[in-house]
C-alpha cells in the first residue's frame, strides 16, 4: 500500500474574488501536492469556499441576491481563478454542502455529549473582517492590526466550548511534536499565547441570519470559525464514508496564513481531542504577500489580480516567480520590476534560451533527431551527471522540508551548469571539425538529457512548460503522471522514447520592457558620475556571519562579515527591518573600499546597499551561487 499523503488549504471566504495574496496560498500547496505524487504518495489535496460569514451575507445582500445564489456565484469564479493558474486540488469543498453540515452537527454532539459546551454570555471586541474575537492587547491603536477597522464590542448569550479544559494538553502536544507548527516563529507565538491565559470561546451567534443552525438552539448559527475548521474532515469523508476517512486522515498538512494560526493551532486541536479524533500531522502558517509594504486587501484597496498577470505572462511564469521570490512562511513584497527581472533573467534567459538553442541546434546539426545514443564528450557526460545528482539531493532535503524556494532555487543550478557546458563545448565549433557531428551529437544528447530531467524537477512548479519541454524534446508521455524514481534515472539511451524533438517555439518569450528616451541632461548634473568614479567603487559580495544591536540604538546594527577570507565588522541602520538572527549567513552586497568611519564608538569597515521603498528598506542580495569576496562589475 502506497504512503498517502492529505494536504489542505484554509478555505477562502466567499464574499471577494481571490487575490494575489489567496493564490500564493494555494500556488504553494499545490507545488507541495505534485511533488508529493511525483514522490508516488496517494496525495489528496482539498481546497475550498467559507460561505457562512457575515462578511459573505452582507455581500449577497449588497447585490441584492439570496447568500446562497451568490455562494454559487462566488465559488464558480474561486474555481475558474484555481483552473487558470494550474491548481490541482482533488476536492473543492463548500461549507453550504448537505455534507457538510452534517459533519458539524456530529462534531457539536461529540463534543456536547464529552460536556464541553455550556451557556453563557459573552462580551467582547470582534472584528467583522477577520470574524474573529479579539482581546485587548491584539488591538493596535484601538483597530484590528490586519485590516486596520474598529472592532464591534459585542454582548450576548452564546454557546460555549471549554477551551481552557484542553489549553495545557495542546500545549504538551506542540512541545513533544516539533514539526506540528511551522515555522519555528510560529510555534513560539503559539505557546507564547497559549501561556498567557487560553479562555473559553463561543461557538455560537445569536441573532445572525446566515449559518448552520445548532441543533439544540434552532435561533442560533454556529459561529463561522467552528464551522469551518470542520471542512477538513468533511472533505475527506467524514462522517458517512469512514473508509475514505480512515485512509487519509489525519491530514499530513494544513497550509494557512499567519493571521488563522491560534484558530488552527488552538482551537482545532482542542476540538479534535474534545471530539476524540486524531490531529492533524502539521500546520504551516505561511506569511503575506505585501504590495509596497501593505498586505494586500479591499479593505485596504491595494489587490493585484491574479488573473491578470497568468493571463499577461502565463500561469507558470506567476508561479514561478512567488515560489522563487518570497521564503516559504516569511513575508515577501509583491514587485513589478523584480517580477519582470526574474522573468526576463531566469526564465527567458537561462531556461528558455536552453530549450530552445538546444532544439534549434538539433535540428540545425543533426537532421532533427536526437541521437538516441552517442559516444561520451570527454568526461562532460559524467562531470553533468553529477551535477545533477547533487541538486537533486538538495532538491528532496529542500522540499522535504517545505523549503521550496530553496527547491526551484536546486533545478535552476542544473539549468546554469547545463548552459554553461554548452558554452564549454561549443557545438558550433565542433561541427566544424573533421570528425565533430558524432561529439556534437553526444554534447547535446548529454543536454537533452539533463533538459528532460530539469523538467521533472521543474513540474511541480510549473506544470505546463514542464509538458512542453518533454514534448520539445519528443517526448509524449505526461510529465504529470511520472514518478520521480524512474524519471530521474540517468539513461545513457533514449531509443525507447524520443528520437525526434518537437515543434519549436520560445518557452518564455521575453518581457519587452518599454524605454523613454531621457531628455539630455548637462554635464554639470551633479547625479550623474563618470565611468572612471564608478570604476573606483569596490562592490563586493559578502555572507553575515554573526549580527548583533548596537547598546543604545534601536536602528543600528553590527555584522561581522566575510569578505572571502577577509573579515570585517560593518555598522548597518537596518534593525527595524530586519532580525539579527535572520541575517546570519546571508549573503549582501558591499562598498568595500568606503573609507573606514566610527559609528556609536563602534568602527564600520564597509557599508551595504539596500534599497528604500517607501518606509520599507529591502537589502541587496546577490545570488546564492556568488562566493563570498566575489567582486561585482
Amino acid at each position: 500500500m502506497k504512503n498517502k499523503f492529505y494536504i489542505t488549504t484554509a478555505i477562502d471566504y466567499a464574499n471577494n474574488v481571490p487575490h494575489l495574496g489567496t493564490a500564493y496560498e494555494k500556488v504553494c500547496a499545490d507545488i507541495i501536492a505534485r511533488y508529493m505524487r511525483l514522490k508516488g504518495f496517494d496525495t489528496f489535496f482539498s481546497m475550498g469556499n467559507d460561505e457562512h460569514s457575515q462578511n459573505v451575507y452582507k455581500g449577497a445582500m449588497g447585490k441584492g441576491l439570496s447568500p446562497q445564489e451568490f455562494t454559487d456565484q462566488m465559488a464558480q469564479i474561486f474555481q475558474d481563478t484555481w483552473k487558470a493558474i494550474g491548481i490541482s486540488y482533488d476536492r473543492f469543498i463548500r461549507t453550504t454542502e448537505g455534507k457538510h453540515v452534517k459533519a458539524v452537527h456530529e462534531i457539536f454532539h461529540r463534543i456536547n455529549a464529552r460536556g464541553d459546551i455550556y451557556k453563557a454570555k459573552y462580551s467582547g471586541w470582534y472584528c467583522v473582517s477577520c470574524e474573529g474575537f479579539l482581546r485587548e492587547d491584539d488591538l493596535v491603536e484601538g483597530r484590528c492590526p490586519a485590516h486596520k477597522m474598529e472592532p464591534k464590542w459585542i454582548e450576548e448569550e452564546n454557546l460555549f466550548f471549554a477551551l481552557s479544559k484542553y489549553a495545557d494538553r495542546v500545549l504538551r502536544h506542540i512541545e513533544e511534536n516539533p514539526d506540528f507548527i511551522q515555522p519555528e516563529t510560529r510555534k513560539n507565538e503559539i505557546v507564547s499565547f497559549i501561556k498567557g491565559g487560553v479562555s473559553d470561546v463561543s461557538i455560537s451567534r445569536a441573532g445572525a441570519e446566515w449559518g448552520i443552525p445548532v441543533p439544540t438552539q434552532p435561533a442560533q448559527v454556529f459561529y463561522v470559525w467552528f464551522d469551518a475548521l470542520i471542512n477538513y474532515l468533511t472533505s475527506v469523508g467524514f462522517p458517512d464514508d469512514m473508509e475514505l476517512f480512515a485512509r487519509y486522515w489525519p491530514a499530513d498538512l494544513h497550509v494557512i496564513g499567519k493571521d488563522i494560526t491560534r484558530f488552527h493551532c488552538i482551537l482545532w486541536p482542542a476540538m479534535l481531542m474534545s471530539a476524540d479524533i486524531d490531529l492533524p500531522r502539521s500546520i504551516h502558517g505561511h506569511g503575506f504577500i505585501t504590495f509596497k509594504g501593505e498586505r494586500m486587501s479591499k479593505t485596504l484597496g491595494n489587490i493585484v489580480d491574479p488573473l491578470d498577470l497568468a493571463r499577461k505572462y502565463g500561469p507558470d511564469s506567476l508561479r514561478y516567480y512567488l515560489a522563487r521570490e518570497i521564503v516559504f512562511g516569511k513575508d515577501g513584497d509583491f514587485s513589478w520590476d523584480q517580477f519582470i527581472q526574474r522573468y526576463n533573467s531566469e526564465l527567458a534567459n537561462d531556461l528558455g534560451n536552453l530549450v530552445n538553442r538546444t532544439c534549434g541546434m538539433i535540428k540545425q546539426y543533426l537532421g532533427s533527431r536526437i541521437p538516441a545514443e552517442g559516444e561520451r564528450a570527454g568526461d562532460g557526460f559524467d562531470r553533468m551527471r553529477s551535477e545533477c545528482e547533487r541538486s537533486q539531493a538538495a532538491y528532496f532535503k529542500a522540499m522535504d522540508a517545505y523549503e521550496i524556494h530553496n527547491g526551484i532555487g536546486e533545478a535552476f543550478k542544473i539549468i546554469r551548469s547545463a548552459n554553461r557546458f554548452i558554452e564549454e563545448n561549443a557545438p558550433w565549433a565542433l561541427m566544424k571539425q573533421p570528425d565533430g557531428k558524432p561529439k556534437t551529437a553526444a554534447v547535446l544528447f548529454t543536454v537533452c538529457e539533463t533538459l528532460r530531467q530539469v523538467a521533472v524537477l521543474l513540474s511541480p512548479f510549473m506544470p505546463s512548460k514542464a509538458q512542453e519541454i518533454w514534448r520539445a524534446l519528443g517526448i509524449r508521455r505526461d510529465i504529470t503522471q511520472s514518478v520521480f524514481d524512474e524519471t530521474l534515472r540517468w539513461r545513457k539511451d533514449w531509443s525507447e522514447i524520443s528520437t525526434e524533438i518537437g515543434p519549436i517555439k520560445p518557452l518564455f518569450p521575453r518581457i519587452e520592457i518599454e524605454t523613454r528616451r531621457e531628455a539630455a541632461v548637462s554635464s554639470q548634473d551633479p547625479k550623474q558620475i563618470t565611468f572612471d568614479e564608478f570604476k573606483r567603487m569596490d562592490l563586493r559580495v559578502a555572507k553575515v556571519k554573526s549580527a548583533t544591536l548596537v547598546p543604545g540604538a534601536k536602528k543600528l546594527l553590527r555584522l561581522e562579515i566575510d569578505l572571502g577570507g577577509e573579515e570585517r565588522q560593518i555598522v548597518a541602520g537596518i534593525a527595524e527591518h530586519y532580525a539579527p538572527e535572520d541575517l546570519v549567513g546571508k549573503r549582501i552586497v558591499v562598498v568595500a573600499n568606503l573609507k573606514p568611519a566610527r559609528i556609536r564608538g563602534i568602527e564600520s569597515q564597509g557599508m551595504l546597499l539596500a534599497a528604500t521603498d517607501g518606509d520599507k528598506v529591502i537589502l541587496i542580495v546577490p545570488d546564492k551561487d556568488a562566493s563570498p569576496g566575489a567582486k561585482i562589475s
